[in-house]
């Protein structure tokens, strides 16, 4: 059992490290899927084999040596070669002492467990790795997505199991980016199947009907030293802000040929997209910087991950602790 451990902790390890070091595309909801049933099975094994086989052993120790102290008390032998209790109590304390290889596995699955089941079906953490959704979330925002307000999903296969509230305009998501599943976007839902988005001229308007904005200021980004636009939006029943940059033209460059594309129209104006069934069309809070459903098209319901809601770090500015919108 211990070359056997040994083989299995070594291919978790290489498997991180060469996902660390970009030699593959590594699956962190499938590691920690394997990670929970291979810690299971230890577990398992030590609760009801392991264990219980130590515990024998040590019950046989006590009785060899309760059966060794009657025979010399008999004889009228109080000690011999040093032998006294509290030698056979660190003798049965070793004999029940949990192997190292079982330390690592089967100590190590109750943690592995709640994280497992946290992460899959509550909460899971991420990190904003881009400016795609300034003002709204910043660059190092570390934020928490709750699993199942969309419905309850199993991990790996992401089967959903329950229909939970389909999501509204307006709502931040994290989903699986369609044209590279392993990697995870965040952007806010602006279309819900069937709708109609059109986006001309830096005017969004859903339905035909444009969506309440007014202006509101100006947002001073750090990362670039400048001034954008920024402006208050009445999404749904979602309430927030956004930015654009008068620099940038109002046409999409570079749009994909992605699934439905022929549901869009793209002019030297902008877009408009009719939502397919079961799709939703997203796009960034940093109008005339995020890449999104213009250039790569619609995000079907499987791809969902989660609704983005809390803030709980940005170690650059503890400010930003709390929800959003």
């Amino acid at each position: 059992m211990q070359f056997l451990t040994s083989v299995i902790l070594a291919a978790f390890i290489g498997y991180v490290g060469a996902w660390y070091f970009g030699a593959i595309e590594g699956n962190f909801a499938l590691l920690l899927f394997l990670a929970t049933v291979v810690s299971g099975a230890y577990w398992l094994a030590e609760r009801f084999f392991f264990l219980p086989r130590r515990r024998r052993a040590a019950a046989a120790l006590e009785a060899s040596m309760a059966a060794r102290r009657e025979e010399l008390t008999r004889q009228g032998i109080k000690k011999v070669d040093g032998t006294d209790v509290a030698d056979v109590e660190q003798a049965r304390g070793r004999i029940l002492m949990q192997p190292w290889w079982l330390d690592w596995t089967a100590g190590l699955f109750p943690v592995i467990a709640i994280v497992f089941l946290l992460r899959s079906f509550l909460f899971e953490p991420f990190k904003i790795p881009s400016g795609s959704m300034i003002p709204t979330l910043l660059v190092g925002d570390l934020i928490l997505v709750n699993k199942f307000t969309y419905g309850i999903r199993l991990p790996v296969i992401n089967t959903k199991v329950t229909e939970g509230t389909p999501p509204q305009r307006g709502d931040v998501m994290v989903f699986r980016y369609p044209p590279q599943p392993n990697v995870d976007y965040i952007k806010r839902v602006v279309g819900v199947p069937g709708d109609e988005v059109a986006y001309i001229n830096k005017r969004l308007t859903v339905n035909g009907k444009p969506v309440p904005t007014s202006p509101a200021g100006e947002f001073f980004e750090e990362d670039s030293m400048r001034y954008f636009k920024q402006f208050d939006e009445q999404l749904g029943e979602r309430r927030h802000r956004f930015i654009t940059d008068d620099d940038r033209p109002a046409y999409v460059s570079g749009a994909s040929n992605f699934q439905y594309r022929d549901m869009c129209s793209y002019t030297v104006e902008g877009v408009t997209c009719k939502v397919p069934p079961g799709h939703y069309f997203m796009m960034g809070d940093n109008r005339d910087n995020s890449l999104d459903s213009r250039y790569w098209g619609f995000v079907p319901d499987a791809n969902i991950v989660g609704k983005a809601f809390f803030v709980w770090m940005n170690f650059s500015n503890l400010k930003r602790i709390g929800g959003f919108n």
